[in-house]
């Protein structure tokens, strides 16, 4: 191939790389900005099942727990994840945790539901290798971790990395651990199960 053929594709292929890299920034820039706003929201912790409007439920607004900040903040973006786990699990249902002893795909909890939510972001391709540098966690990042750590228990959590850094020098997360959702440095405080960076095209 002539050189000049040979700059040409590679000129293509570097402005093609910085445009999708720019686009998953700006993404991400928004998921965080949407889970900042969040913690202005005063919300009750209630892990209540709550029989819900289909597509686009949601709880009461003063009502949530950790997923419910996951889904909020994607809704602001126009992704709903209620819709999007549910029809997911509909088809492929086996693919799902059993934890919760159902023989079906129930509308209603799945999507406010950790280790759901976690298999759904794996199925479509959004999921990083966890890591102890903060360096690898950028803003819009999804984080699960499980509290227990260690211990052989298991309560899993969920939250939103952002743009704002802590006296750590480790990202801040939006999450809501039982006071409604709070801006914290707690990246490392539990065990992460899971490392999600989330594109709109994969949200489709």
């Amino acid at each position: 191939m002539p050189y000049r053929a040979i700059l040409a594709v590679l000129t293509v292929l570097a402005v093609f790389t910085h445009t999708a890299s720019a686009q998953t920034t700006d993404f991400g820039m928004r998921l965080s900005d949407a889970a900042l706003d969040r913690t202005r929201h005063q919300v009750t912790y209630d892990p209540a099942y709550v029989r819900l409007d289909y597509p686009g439920g949601d709880v009461a607004p003063d009502k949530g727990v950790c997923a419910d900040v996951v889904i909020r903040v994607l809704r602001v973006l126009g992704h709903d994840l209620q819709r999007l786990v549910h029809e997911d699990m509909a088809a492929t249902f086996s693919a799902y945790p059993k934890h919760w002893g159902l023989t079906g795909p129930d509308k209603n909890i799945d999507h406010r539901r950790v280790p759901n939510l976690e298999t759904f972001f794996t199925r479509i391709g959004a999921r990083l290798a966890t890591s102890n540098d903060p360096a690898n966690y950028q803003p819009g990042d999804i984080v699960a971790w499980n509290l227990r750590g260690d211990s052989g228990g298991w309560l899993p959590h969920i939250g939103v990395v952002t743009h704002k850094t802590g006296g750590s020098g480790r990202p801040l997360i939006v999450h809501n651990i039982g006071s409604g959702p709070k801006l914290e440095d707690v990246l490392f405080n539990w065990t992460i199960t899971g490392h999600y960076r989330i594109d709109a095209s994969s949200m489709e």
